[in-house]
């Protein structure tokens, strides 16, 4: 159960699902609520694969391209750190400048948005994505890998609950209500990150001493 919580935690802050609402709105602005509701099912399907993909076959990609544990904790505490203090600063992307970017014009122009850019990297970034890689080295044994897989499945249903209400989220909480909650987000994203690097680099120091 601890495990199951500190890596909803973690992954949660992360993820940031609440965050990718004013996207997510701007991207389906002239969208019906039947076909906002399918984009959000078919972007959380892909959301899950990606993440359950990365987590299972991490160990194999570290291995295939000769990467060690403590590296790959060093290189993702920089991008989760990055990715926090991105949330930190901005609150996340702002509705005016999304809804003249290339990704609204995409989606204007009917292109699926569901995988790119919503599923990837909106949702499954290169945070997430490298903390469950480093998890799957980590987290040995079939039990903690099926708690993990849990965790993605049901972060998966948080964010289709988010995408599904995210008119009346919007409506309920303004832009500066999800603007502070995404900027506590990135301060907890932040601190995952520092931790992710002080594990690795006392790992490296340790070794040096011996």
């Amino acid at each position: 159960m601890e495990l199951f919580v500190a890596v909803l935690g973690s992954l949660f802050s992360i993820v940031d699902p609440l965050g990718v609402v004013p996207v997510y709105l701007a991207l389906t602005h002239d969208q019906s609520r039947a076909q906002r509701n399918r984009i959000a099912l078919v972007t959380v399907f892909y959301f899950a694969i990606i993440l359950l993909g990365f987590f299972w076959a991490g160990t194999y990609i570290l291995h295939f391209f000769g990467i060690s544990l403590d590296a790959m904790r060093i290189a993702g505490g920089v991008i989760i750190l990055g990715s926090g203090l991105t949330l930190l600063r901005g609150g996340g992307a702002p509705r005016r400048k999304t809804e003249n970017s290339p990704m609204v014009e995409e989606a204007d122009q009917g292109h699926d948005i569901t995988f790119s850019p919503l599923a990837m990297p909106l949702l499954a970034g290169p945070g997430a994505i490298s903390l469950l890689i480093g998890m799957s080295t980590t987290q040995k044994g079939w039990e903690n890998h099926l708690i993990i897989s849990g965790v993605i499945l049901v972060l998966g249903l948080l964010t289709y609950v988010t995408l599904r209400m995210a008119p009346l989220l919007f409506k309920a909480l303004g832009r500066s209500g999800i603007t502070a909650i995404t900027k506590i987000m990135g301060f907890i994203t932040m601190a995952v990150g520092i931790q992710f690097m002080i594990t690795a680099l006392t790992n490296v120091m340790a070794a040096l001493v011996r």
